[in-house]
């Protein structure tokens, strides 16, 4: 770190984490300050010195704790494989190894709880203007990066000129997103890697020549 630069608030750090805990076990209605403040080690004049309320607390934990690594998953990995010249010359392919990849993250175990950012879009999108703002503003990045993607293959050659990279993207994003409020209902991670499987074969329809009639065959848990 550069001289002089101040180090991470480490009580910060820790309010965010619990909360995060709490929040993702418990969800946000019945994640009590009291519980988070326990398990953090603090006390409420800790909390309230960084935070005006739990709404505030709530709008730092979706940018600081879930929003990166959410973007990361897929985003991040996306970007490192656009960065090898082979995977360059096919942004599609390099958008359908993520999704399978991201198909086998994943446990049953590390599935109950499902996505963070999905639960807390269900939760609390109707309750909390900032919270839903603050969802609402990952998944639009999170559809940007996917966007990207598809436009850069739509300059490579790999997909047809005439397909609406934003929409497409924002389609891939809710697919994502429904297929994790399944599994999860389901407890299933096979239920997950069955529709990121299938949402990799879709894709293919995008390629010039394909029929985009064409549905893929689901490959089965």
């Amino acid at each position: 770190m550069p001289s002089g630069a101040r180090r991470p608030d480490r009580t910060r750090t820790r309010l965010l984490e619990a909360a995060f805990e709490q929040m993702f076990r418990n969800g946000f209605q019945a994640a009590s300050l009291n519980a988070i403040l326990s398990r953090a080690g603090l006390t409420k004049g800790a909390l309230y010195h960084h935070f005006p309320d739990k709404a505030a607390l709530g709008v730092a934990v979706i940018d600081e704790v879930v929003r990166r690594p959410v973007l990361d998953a897929y985003l991040g990995a996306l970007g490192a494989d656009m960065a090898d010249p082979l995977a360059a010359s096919d942004p599609l392919a390099a958008l359908q190894g993520v999704l399978r990849r991201r198909a086998d993250d994943f446990t049953d175990e590390e599935i109950e709880l499902g996505c963070p950012l999905n639960n807390l879009a269900q939760e609390m999108s109707p309750l909390d203007e900032r919270l839903r703002e603050r969802v609402e503003s990952a998944l639009e990045a999170w559809a940007a990066g996917f966007a990207d993607a598809l436009e850069r293959a739509k300059e490579a050659g790999t997909v047809r000129r005439n397909v609406d990279a934003s929409r497409v993207a924002a389609f891939l994003v809710a697919a994502v997103e429904g297929s994790f409020g399944m599994a999860k209902n389901a407890r299933s991670v096979a239920v997950l890697r069955s529709n990121l499987e299938l949402l990799a074969d879709y894709l293919d329809t995008l390629r010039p020549g394909s029929d985009p009639r064409t549905v893929p065959r689901v490959r089965g848990p």
